[in-house]
């Protein structure tokens, strides 16, 4: 029977503590936790976290894995929420009561951008951390967009009217101004990046198709780039910029994840809970999934990157 040391070269190492800069595949055993431990280098995987106060779907979010924010959505609400990492706490609600808008930003500072009252919603709102004020609005009322960026530059693109858009609206911190539109007109597509490093993917066109298309925006234009593996509407996304982006949920296909690495969609973990019209928080390597239906409640958390597991008997 092979052994460890002939495989690794090195026997098991005994550490009072996890090194704090172990390699890939490097196995030790911890004396004080009396645990075998190992270095892992995890393809990205989904994990449970404390679920909402109020089930909701069609919501706005905005924020990271460990400090989000979830606000509007479906039964009509204003409710806001924010998350530490571990539960959602209720905080003061946005002034208009919506569902279908979006959402970008961090927990303390983020914009809730149009949405459906009735009716459509040109409506914006920044947050503060402690309170939604009302500013201008979007030129073009709408729902079912997707945003990317912070509140005081951000993205606004596609959504309905009830036709299906491809407009695309550029914030500054106090106004909206129509830019370049997208390639294809859909609704319910989901985003992620910055006002000048953003991705659009998925969503329905007409008549009423789930599409794969993803579209890169540089500031200036949008380029049509490689689709998502599975076509689907009512996702969410995440990510820091156009290069690096996760694409999760939607109808069909509601566990299905997906990461962008600049190129092309790889399918990796699904999430635990399948569900359509849910947000997401954060980055491609630390994001946040939570609401949606039929679960409007659920809450989970994305790591992907290397990671310390406990070996077990089982």
């Amino acid at each position: 029977m092979t052994t460890y040391k002939e495989i690794r070269g090195t026997n098991i190492e005994v550490l009072a503590s996890d090194p704090s800069n172990p390699l890939i595949g490097q196995v030790w055993y911890n004396s004080t936790d009396n645990v075998v431990k190992g270095f892992y280098s995890n393809p990205g995987s989904w994990a449970t976290g404390g679920n909402l106060n109020t089930a909701r779907n069609f919501l706005g979010g905005a924020g990271t894995q460990t400090a989000a924010l979830a606000f509007g959505g479906n039964p009509d609400t204003a409710k806001t929420e924010k998350y530490n990492g571990t539960n959602w706490t209720e905080v003061n609600d946005l002034n208009t009561v919506r569902s279908y808008l979006a959402g970008c930003g961090t927990q303390t500072a983020a914009l809730a951008i149009a949405g459906y009252e009735p009716p459509a919603s040109a409506k914006t709102e920044t947050w503060n951390g402690t309170n939604w004020t009302e500013v201008n609005d979007l030129n073009t009322a709408r729902y079912g967009l997707a945003a990317a960026g912070t509140n005081t530059a951000a993205l606004g693109f596609g959504g309905y009217t009830p036709n299906v858009l491809a407009l695309t609206e550029l914030w500054n911190g106090t106004n909206w101004t129509e830019v370049n539109d997208l390639n294809q007109a859909r609704k319910f597509l989901g985003g992620a990046g910055t006002s000048t490093s953003a991705i659009a993917f998925g969503g329905n066109f007409p008549p009423s198709a789930e599409t794969t298309i993803t579209e890169t925006w540089n500031g200036t234009n949008w380029t049509e780039v490689n689709n998502l593996n599975t076509a689907r509407e009512k996702l969410a996304g995440a990510g820091a910029n156009s290069t690096a982006a996760l694409a999760f949920g939607g109808d069909p296909g509601p566990t299905t994840t997906e990461t962008w690495n600049g190129s092309n969609w790889t399918e990796t973990g699904d999430l635990n809970v399948g569900r359509h019209a849910l947000v997401g928080a954060g980055t491609s390597a630390t994001a946040l999934a939570f609401g949606g239906n039929p679960t409007g409640a659920s809450t989970e958390e994305w790591n992907q990157g290397p990671i310390t597991i406990t070996f077990t008997d089982s």
